[in-house]
């Protein structure tokens, strides 16, 4: 009888735990919503999707608390063991980084196509939507790296951030270049600038989140190390 109990509680607390992913995993469904509709919103100047992501991360906002409160509720009533723990040590963290990304998603809705098309050359227009799409690719796959607990997915991940970097640098350098040409162009010059400087942290914390799943599925904190043989057998 008391085994059956036993199995009972640790079937409904599986269960718990499993709802819990399944909430992040929708949180993050929804930020890709947000990031995919603002880098729209930005380089259409669409004012339309820019109102949908700010009414959009109110309820990015309400699913972090929602999802914090059911991860107290848990650890209160169950005293969960190391990994358990450790994974909803990891959610805490998980879900913290989706909200800041979906507060710069905010941010990259507000920045304004139209002027930037009508001053700045077109190259750098297209180098800022290829540097949405990099970081489009980050978020999606660290999800799914998330979702299937895959740490080799992260650790691809992680490493990719380095190409938004290196872009981010790329359309910097260049606006300030125009800027310094053209004093016309300043305005513009600076809103590209902060377009891409919220794409480069979405890409930051995206990385993080990768390090949050290397942690969650190997134990390690990896957040100041080498990545490089990460995954390569010891010995």
């Amino acid at each position: 009888m008391q085994n059956r109990h036993s199995q009972h509680i640790s079937r409904e607390f599986n269960d718990e735990l499993e709802t819990i992913r399944s909430q992040v995993l929708r949180m993050g469904g929804l930020l890709e919503t947000q990031l995919d509709k603002a880098i729209l919103a930005m380089l259409d100047n669409d004012a339309v999707l820019a109102a949908e992501v700010k009414h959009g991360d109110a309820e990015i906002n309400q699913m972090e608390m929602e999802i914090d409160a059911a991860c107290i509720d848990v650890v209160a009533r169950r005293q969960p063991a190391a990994s358990d723990l450790r994974f909803i040590i990891g959610v805490f963290k998980t879900i913290a980084e989706l909200e800041r990304m979906g507060d710069e998603s905010k941010r990259v809705a507000k920045m304004s196509a139209a002027e930037r098309a009508s001053v700045l050359p077109v190259e750098i227009n297209t180098e800022l939507r290829h540097m949405g799409e990099l970081v489009q690719n980050m978020l999606h796959d660290v999800l799914d790296a998330f979702a299937r607990m895959d740490a080799s997915a992260a650790v691809a991940v992680a490493q990719s951030d380095e190409r938004v970097d290196d872009k981010y640098e790329l359309i910097s350098t260049a606006a300030m270049r125009c800027m310094v040409e053209d004093s016309a162009s300043v305005s513009a010059a600076m809103s590209l600038m902060w377009a891409a400087r919220s794409l480069e942290r979405i890409g930051d914390r995206c990385q993080n989140v990768a390090e949050n799943v290397i942690y969650l599925v190997l134990g390690r904190d990896v957040r100041h190390l080498p990545l490089d043989g990460l995954l390569e057998p010891s010995g």
